[in-house]
């Protein structure tokens, strides 16, 4: 494969969504001044094959046509922006320190409203009642992952979701062109610059107009996750003053190694030149800002602001911890949920989709320097670190 030297047009994408929609309205013209960063930084820093881009220009195109359906469903049904998203929880940490555990164990109480996969891409019409897992746009979505698992069982092993899966709700920030997924999957330093510095007010006002939306039919507390919500825990607290908000926290050298691997794979998905070091490097930055903007919250809020699981403790005791996470936040842990939940850890035991092998020498790393790296917050935590 050969890397592509013309580039995507951020207007011609846009006109593209709106003549396959037949509609106009975007909501927000803020979201544009992320469009155009994107686009820049991925015609200037991505180095996408000639494949990829024309990947990206459909996933582009399809983001802003979901986009442009969920602002004409909700200009035709008003009332839909009346009734609140109370108490939402939201599940975060240092990517691949147990956040997916968490969600899923989560996702079993069917007091609880998950922002499922299949809907962050396709979301309108929302589900009919008691359809989420049986809807037409599940069944695609569910069809095209388990033709992506043939060619690429490497993925699933490092991180599974079914259609009907609870996923990460930055696919609910995405469409607002602020999201930590495109630094993830793409090397853009210049969109990372500008997202570790842009509000994200924006995103966070349009990902609450798409949850009153989605929870018509299907309502319960939401319940979210998303590792990357410590970069912007002041504007996700001014959208939702009630939310109650977790972290999970584990051995930062497993974190690094882990992490990288995932987004090295993901990134030579698009591109045939992707460097590992540069791949920890941006970890090691996105981390370290993540640590101090949550440091900086409890600081502001109180210790006790955020809930904290320890990686470890998760794995030893997941009920145990649910049961403290539900006495945190005074909800009634039920015997259905608890029944449930225990059901789907005997459905799905560690590495059963395949085992995530990963080595910080890949990257320019090592144990004792990434621990040293990150002793302050260990040492903040209590985390258990292996030599």
């Amino acid at each position: 494969m050969t890397t592509t030297t013309a580039g995507l047009d951020a207007d011609a994408l846009i006109a593209a969504a709106r003549e396959q929609t037949g509609l106009t309205n975007l909501g927000d013209d803020a979201i544009l001044e992320g469009l155009h960063v994107l686009i820049d930084a991925i015609n200037r820093e991505a180095k996408l094959t000639a494949a990829a881009q024309g990947r990206w220009a459909q996933q582009i195109t399809a983001t802003l046509a979901n986009r442009l359906q969920v602002e004409h469903y909700l200009a035709s049904h008003p009332a839909l922006l009346d009734a609140p998203v109370e108490k939402p929880l939201f599940v975060f940490g240092l990517p691949r320190t147990g956040t997916t555990l968490t969600i899923n164990l989560l996702n079993a109480d069917p007091a609880r409203r998950c922002f499922l996969r299949w809907e962050a891409f396709n979301s309108v019409p929302p589900a009919a009642k008691g359809a989420l897992s049986s809807d037409p746009r599940y069944v695609a979505e569910q069809a095209r992952l388990d033709m992506m698992l043939k060619y690429a069982p490497h993925i699933s092993a490092m991180h599974h979701e079914d259609a009907d899966s609870p996923t990460e709700c930055q696919f609910s920030m995405a469409p607002s062109f602020c999201a930590q997924y495109y630094d993830s999957v793409l090397h853009i330093p210049s969109y990372q610059k500008w997202l570790f510095s842009t509000s994200y007010l924006p995103a966070f006002r349009y990902q609450k107009r798409l949850f009153q939306l989605l929870q018509e039919n299907e309502g319960g507390q939401w319940t979210l996750k998303n590792p990357w919500h410590p970069l912007f825990l002041n504007d996700l607290t001014t959208i939702y003053p009630d939310a109650q908000l977790v972290m999970t926290h584990r051995d930062p050298a497993d974190v690094v190694a882990s992490a990288c691997s995932l987004v090295y794979q993901v990134r030579k998905m698009f591109s045939d030149d992707v460097d590992p070091v540069e791949v920890g490097k941006s970890q090691l930055r996105t981390f370290d800002l993540m640590i101090e903007r949550m440091m900086a919250y409890r600081e502001k809020h109180g210790a006790d602001s955020i809930h904290d699981i320890p990686y470890d403790a998760q794995l030893r005791d997941p009920i145990g911890e649910m049961k403290r996470l539900y006495a945190r936040f005074d909800t009634e842990l039920t015997v259905e949920a608890e029944t449930a939940m225990q059901a789907m850890l005997d459905a799905n035991p560690q590495g059963k989709h395949g085992k995530h092998s990963y080595d910080l020498a890949d990257y320019g790393l090592d144990r004792a320097g990434v621990h040293t790296h990150f002793r302050d917050y260990t040492e903040r935590f209590g985390i258990a670190c292996r030599a």
